[in-house]
């Protein structure tokens, strides 16, 4: 098999890449070794998220933010995204403190898109918060989508454009001979000009065959979804200090996240769930939201994540290789930058230019410098 573009991983980052190529008119092959979005582009929480960016990261996330208004028209699919607004909540003036220092910084960057909300509005707009609460941080055009059905709408409007996505095909080796690159796979062998690794939890192993060396972990971070409950919270939830996040659907039931990790086994391709944490963050609902307490955990689930040692992504060229390219390690927080970074590798496949500055995402930042 030959295309212009191999793309490694079928989750959000790699779909979307191959949207945005073959939609500009490449051939485009996307291999991925489970099926599309198995891992953790599709079974995040779904947060579609500018509020508390680190700076790095803001311009982008606000080009992906204008994006998700109108994605489900742009692929001709559903999403789920939903502009509910998201609130982080303040604890105590300890919390309120650093959301001022914050907000400084963010207008000093020219950046206006989080307000800080006092009790009062808190209150009004989170009414079964607990009365201990001060205030919080607001961004109203923040929202949440469907992780697993954003993930295949991106990956339908791709082989509308023509891309062929290859499930259960496990890349085997990868090298550069000659202007190609030539990838085995369990079912034969892809030749192509070009490379995006864009393999998620796996992707220092692809980045070595590559050429380039990154310090990549992986984790399983964990949620639970309850039964059906009167309706009580509209804006998406998190918290300044505490590992909070939840969130009401419209047919009640409530997704709670935060960021507790359970067991990732890579090499099983397996997580499995540390109930301890889950407790934990249960508990930290319930001092938030008393309401909480009566509710009925219907399910509880992990998916394998990449994590980089400052939380922020792998994205650009490889530095060791000509002709390849990263999207990888975005710690948790990559599915609401999945529709600008999928546009932003097309770009540097197409172009070499994308109109971002990525020096705080490149691939060698750890990389020891010689004095």
């Amino acid at each position: 098999m030959k295309a212009d573009v191999l793309i490694i991983g079928g989750g959000i980052q790699g779909c979307a890449t191959a949207h945005h190529l073959a939609k500009a008119g490449a051939s485009v092959i996307v291999v991925e070794k489970d099926y599309v979005a198995r891992h953790a582009s599709g079974v995040n929480a779904g947060g579609v998220r500018l509020l508390g960016r680190d700076m790095a990261e803001v311009p982008l996330s606000k080009a992906s933010m204008q994006m998700w208004q109108t994605l489900d028209d742009e692929l001709q699919g559903d999403t789920g995204f939903r502009a509910a607004g998201l609130i982080n909540i303040a604890a105590d003036e300890a919390d309120l403190d650093k959301l001022r220092a914050r907000e400084a910084a963010m207008h000093a960057a020219g950046h206006r898109h989080e307000r800080i909300i006092d009790r009062d509005e808190l209150r009004e707009r989170l009414p079964h918060v607990s009365a201990s609460c001060v205030g919080g941080v607001m961004s109203d055009i923040d929202g949440h989508a469907i992780p697993y059905k954003s993930t295949n709408a991106f990956r339908l409007a791709a082989e509308r454009h023509g891309a062929q996505i290859l499930e259960g095909t496990e890349l085997l080796a990868l090298r550069r001979v000659g202007q190609s690159w030539l990838a085995d796979i369990n079912a034969g062998r892809i030749e192509a000009e070009t490379v995006v690794n864009c393999a998620g939890a796996w992707a220092d192993r692809v980045a070595l065959m590559i050429g380039d060396n990154v310090p990549l972990s992986h984790a399983a971070p964990m949620l639970m979804i309850t039964a059906r409950m009167p309706h009580f919270a509209g804006p998406v939830v998190g918290a300044v200090s505490r590992q909070l996040s939840f969130k009401q659907f419209e047919n009640g039931t409530v997704l709670i996240g935060g960021g507790a990790k359970g067991f990732a086994d890579r090499a099983a391709n397996r997580t499995r769930l540390d109930y301890a944490k889950l407790a934990d963050a249960s508990r930290t609902t319930i001092e938030f939201f008393p309401i909480m307490a009566r509710v009925v955990i219907n399910r509880m689930w992990a998916g394998l994540e990449a994590y980089m040692p400052d939380n922020l992504p792998v994205i650009g060229p490889a530095v060791n290789a000509e002709r390849a390219f990263h999207a990888f390690g975005f710690s948790a927080h990559g599915f609401q930058m999945g529709p600008i970074v999928g546009k932003v590798m097309a770009d540097l496949v197409l172009t070499g230019e994308c109109g971002f500055d990525l020096a705080a995402f490149r691939i060698d930042r750890y990389d020891r410098k010689v004095l």
